[in-house]
C-alpha cells in the first residue's frame, strides 16, 4: 500500500502520525481556542457562500459560516445547534444530544470546504467520504451550543485521496477529534 504524499512536506507514516498525535492535539487544541475566542465577530464565507461551494441543503447543510480559511489547507466553520434539529426528536427524546456522526458529518462538511477549493481543483468534481480515523467523542453536544470544528488538510494523494486532522469544540472545549479521508469522484 502506497503512502499519503504530505502536501505540508512532512513525514505522514503511521508511527510518526501516532508519536505526534499528542503533541498535535495540544497545539491544535490551543491554537482553535484562540481561533475560538475570536470567532464571535469573524465571517469568511456566509451561508449563501457555503451553498455556492458545497451541495449540502437542509435538514444535511451542517456548517452555518466559515470564521477562518487558508485554501486548500485549512478552515474554522461554525454550526449553531439548535433544538430544530430533526435528530433530536427522537436522540433522546427528554435528554436531546447531537449524534456524534452528526458532529463528524459537520466536520467533513468543514473540510469539504478545503478540498473543493484547492487552487488545482478541476470545477465539477465531488469530494465524498472514504473513511474516518482515531475518531474520539469527549462530551456531548446538546442545544444551545455553538459546535467550532476546525479541519486542516494533511496530505493528498494523486488529486484524489485526500486525509484530514478535524476537532470540534464547544465553550474551547474539544469534544470531538480524528482523522477524515476524502476521495474525488468524478
Amino acid at each position: 500500500m502506497s503512502t499519503l504524499t504530505d502536501v505540508n512536506n512532512k513525514n505522514t507514516s503511521p508511527t510518526n502520525l501516532q508519536q505526534s498525535d499528542a503533541n498535535k492535539d495540544n497545539a491544535s487544541s490551543k491554537e482553535s481556542q484562540q481561533s475560538n475566542n475570536n470567532a464571535s465577530n469573524k465571517v469568511v464565507l456566509t451561508l449563501e457562500e457555503i451553498q455556492k461551494i458545497l451541495p449540502h441543503r437542509y435538514p444535511f447543510a451542517l456548517v452555518d459560516r466559515i470564521i477562518e480559511y487558508v485554501p486548500g489547507k485549512l478552515a474554522v466553520g461554525i454550526k449553531n445547534v439548535t433544538f430544530n434539529e430533526p435528530y433530536f426528536q427522537g436522540h433522546f427524546p427528554g435528554r436531546p444530544i447531537m449524534p456524534g456522526v452528526m458532529i463528524v458529518e459537520a466536520m467533513a462538511q468543514v473540510g469539504g470546504i478545503v478540498l473543493t477549493q484547492l487552487p488545482d481543483q478541476m470545477d465539477g468534481n465531488l469530494f465524498v467520504f472514504a473513511g474516518i480515523d482515531n475518531v474520539r467523542f469527549r462530551r456531548p453536544v446538546v442545544p444551545g451550543d455553538q459546535l467550532v470544528m476546525k479541519t486542516e488538510l494533511l496530505s493528498i494523494k494523486r488529486r484524489r485521496f485526500g486525509k484530514m486532522q478535524a476537532q470540534a469544540f464547544v465553550d474551547n472545549q474539544l469534544v470531538t477529534g480524528g482523522e477524515l479521508m476524502f476521495s474525488l469522484v468524478d
